[in-house]
Parts: structure tokens; sequence; C-alpha cells
């Protein structure tokens, strides 16, 4: 009879260790399966807020160089441009006029274009309106996330055969690991080393570049879709 009672709790206890060792494996391979597959949903949806923000940046980057002719290195001072800043509204058409020449000794026709001022508008009209997210472009738009984008400008020198030229770049990134904090770092380690043609490749999330001229990210077409 003792032994009996004992072989049953043993019994018992070897079907509740079976079952709790067959509800481990069923989560570790339901987290094998839908573990990815969850950590790309919120990625994509991650990468679209951030991409959407730099793509803002970058046009007031852009209105930055078309009015002073470089692009800002610091967020304050972009920020003040979009608020102060003054776009010229310019017309260009061509024009002619009569031009006596001495080597031939007769009227040549000149052509020339004239540039007419039509009148000035604010850049924070023009841009954004009453849209007020401009305030805000530095900080790292991920709820939980207290970031701000990384941010350099300045002017290299680039060649053209024989000829070196200024030329104004910029850049603004923001590491991976910022923007997907509180994701399986495994499934993290691994989108820190993407090489594929339709991935953010490498580590960061980047807009623009130190060395090269572009005002382009190193993220494919299918993040250019706004998300709300």
């Amino acid at each position: 009879m003792f032994f009996s009672q004992i072989l049953n709790k043993m019994k018992i206890a070897l079907q509740v260790f079976l079952w709790a060792l067959s509800l481990f494996f069923s989560a570790q391979i339901y987290n094998s399966v839908m573990g990815p597959i969850e950590f790309n949903k919120t990625r994509d949806i991650r990468y679209s807020k951030v991409i959407n923000r730099l793509k803002l940046i970058r046009k007031a980057q852009i209105a930055h160089k078309d009015v002073k002719g470089i692009y800002s290195n610091n967020f304050d001072s972009l920020i003040k441009f979009i608020d102060e800043g003054i776009f010229t509204l310019v017309e260009k058409r061509d024009s002619s006029y009569l031009e006596y020449d001495r080597t031939y000794r007769i009227d040549m026709l000149k052509e020339v274009i004239v540039i007419d001022t039509l009148g000035f508008v604010s850049v924070k009209d023009s841009l954004f309106k009453d849209d007020k997210e401009y305030v805000n472009m530095s900080k790292v738009p991920i709820n939980g996330v207290d970031a701000e984008f990384v941010i350099n400008a300045d002017v290299i020198i680039k060649n053209s055969g024989t000829v070196n030229y200024n030329v104004p770049v910029f850049e603004v990134k923001v590491s991976k690991d910022i923007v997907l904090f509180d994701q399986n770092k495994d499934l993290l380690k691994q989108e820190n080393e993407t090489i594929s043609v339709d991935g953010v490749n490498g580590p960061e999330i980047i807009l623009g570049s130190m060395s090269n001229v572009s005002v382009n990210g190193n993220w494919p077409t299918i993040f250019d879709t706004p998300v709300k």
C-alpha cells in the first residue's frame, strides 16, 4: 500500500514534468516561428517612423543649403533657420540685346539670363505651414526611446578632372540598437549584420554622407510609405 502510494505520486509528478516539458518546447517552437515574424513587424513600423523623420530633416537641410549655401551641423540652428529663414522668390527668363563687337565691327546679338526678384516667403510657411513636427526633428520618434539623431555637416573637396571644388555635405544617423532597444538581442544582432537589396544594411539608419555628395538614405523604397 505504501509503495503503491509512492508510485502514484511519482507517476503524477512525472506527468506534471512531462506536461511542463511539453509546454516549454511548445513555447520554444512558437517563439522560434513567431519571434522573427513579430520582430520584423515591429522593425518595419519603427524604421518607417524613423525614416519619415529623416525625410523631414532632409527637407529642412536642403532648404538651409539653398538659402545659406551650406548644411546645418546642429539641430538648434536648423530649427531656428526654419523659424526665421526666408526664401527669395525669383524668376529666370532669357533675354538678348545688341552689342557692338570691335573684332567684327558690327552689332552682335548677346544672349543673357535675367533674374527677377518676385518676393519673399518664410521657410516655415513654405515647407511646413501649420505642422509643428519640425520642432522635434532631433528626437528619435520611438516610444520608450529618449535619444537624438547624430547630425554632422561639412564642406569637402571633390575632384573633377584637374579641378578641385568645395561641396557641402551632411549626414544624420541613428543606431538600430536604439530603434530596436527592447527587441530580441539575437535577432537584433542579425539585423545589424544585414546585407540585402531590400533591407536597411548595416548597424545604423543613415541619411546623407560625409564622404559623398548625397541626400539619400540607406533604406530601400519599401520604407518610403508613411506610417501613422
